[in-house]
């Protein structure tokens, strides 16, 4: 491939992954102007996941054909365990926090995975990784103290990071259970996994309904395929040219995306202490996937 063609393929792939982020984070958003309509959390969430389940198993395609029952079955439930404590506890987090400060909270799990590998010893604690480790908590420090009218709500930065902290120990749990699949195909079992559970639980609530505004379709449809399915499509490809380390490091983006589209379309006002602390996060997240294999 010619110098040229590797540099438009880099780019093409960088733009996907830029696109993937904005899409993830455009879920909170979404999620609040649904709330609006009187669409429910665990309702939005039953028809993302059902809705988006059959297109990421066409994607997955020849890939499910190495799916074992067994594999299949576990797939399933870490789906419907893992997603909906994932997103269930941190979207509850918007009865109490914007979605700027849910998402850089939310945002620290890099520096989570970081720190639950060094207490297993699976990674030296470095200079590098212990300036990210500090930048990260410093950055927490500082959107939680940040200057506001009232003092940031706890059940809502628990949430956040306490879904942070399940998503940092859930990514290496469904890693080492997705064994030989492809991720196209463990990704579809999770996704479909997840959607039973929560059709389950908003069936329980009496939630679980067709009967909704437009508006309350128009967003599910926008998180199904907008920010599952074409996310999912759009990551995948830019991660296989780019690699793990480039695609987090574009994924930055994601917070700082959610908190503009928040100011434009929620018009919720950010003040400089959650910037500043989203600032502190995001760059250790950068540290982070910059650190030396040794360190």
């Amino acid at each position: 491939m010619s110098t040229s063609a590797l540099r438009g393929t880099t780019w093409r792939a960088t733009l996907l992954v830029a696109l993937a982020a904005c899409g993830f984070g455009s879920i909170s958003v979404l999620m609040v102007i649904g709330q609006r309509h009187g669409l429910t959390l665990a309702n939005a969430m039953a028809w993302r996941y059902t809705l988006a389940a059959p297109f990421l198993l066409l994607i997955a395609g020849a890939g499910m054909q190495a799916v074992t029952r067994p594999r299949a079955l576990a797939l399933l439930a870490a789906g419907g365990a893992g997603q909906v404590a994932i997103s269930g506890i941190s979207l509850s987090a918007l009865r109490w926090l914007d979605v700027a400060t849910l998402s850089f909270l939310f945002y620290t799990f890099p520096a989570w995975v970081a720190l639950l590998s060094v207490m297993r010893g699976l990674e030296r604690v470095g200079v590098r990784k212990t300036i990210a480790l500090a930048l990260a908590l410093g950055g927490l420090g500082v959107i939680i103290g940040a200057p506001r009218a009232s003092a940031l709500p706890a059940a809502g930065v628990a949430c956040a990071l306490g879904a942070a902290f399940i998503y940092a120990a859930y990514i290496p749990l469904l890693h080492w259970m997705r064994g030989p699949l492809s991720a196209s195909a463990a990704s579809a079992l999770v996704i479909a996994g997840a959607g039973i559970v929560f059709a389950i639980i908003a069936a329980w609530r009496g939630t679980l309904h067709a009967d909704m505004p437009s508006a309350a379709w128009a967003v599910i449809v926008a998180l199904a395929l907008g920010s599952t399915v074409i996310t999912f499509i759009a990551f995948l490809n830019g991660l296989a040219v780019l690699g793990p380390v480039r695609t987090a490091i574009i994924s930055t983006i994601e917070p700082f995306y959610t908190t503009l589209l928040g100011a434009l379309v929620l018009g919720q006002r950010v003040g400089p202490g959650t910037l500043l602390g989203g600032v502190m996060i995001a760059a250790a997240v950068l540290l982070l996937q910059h650190q030396p294999a040794t360190s």
